[in-house]
């Protein structure tokens, strides 16, 4: 039988092995591949709401939108830089009612458009 201390000295020498391999893959993503990853996540298990587009800042490709959830309001934005092939039409041009695809465990991550699915009506 090993001592304690031998075992607990493994299970902590594979903890930290587990944590500083998890932060080096995490590390080398960019900022957009964090956020194309998370519009996929959101599309694969998102549940879809409706809701209104309020605003779009063209300036910056931003796009404002609002949706209630069980009595809840949110607001949210989107930044549609990367999607903007997706869009079929030009982004002054978006306004009024869309669908909005959010995570049942955390309402205020949605997306009204990604590279697999199209909210904009």
């Amino acid at each position: 039988m090993a001592p304690p201390i031998w075992v607990a000295a493994a299970v902590l020498v594979s903890v930290a092995l587990f944590v500083l391999i998890w932060l080096w893959s995490n590390r080398s993503l960019t900022p957009e591949e964090r956020e194309r990853r998370r519009r996929l996540r959101v599309n694969a298990v998102g549940r879809i709401t409706d809701g209104l587009i309020t605003d779009v800042d063209v300036a910056i490709h931003v796009v404002h939108f609002n949706y209630t959830l069980n009595g809840v309001t949110y607001a949210a934005t989107q930044d549609i830089t990367t999607l903007l092939e997706y869009l079929g039409r030009s982004p002054e041009r978006l306004g009024g009612p869309a669908s909005v695809k959010y995570l049942p465990r955390n309402p205020s991550d949605s997306i009204v458009i990604c590279e697999k699915w199209n909210g904009l009506r």
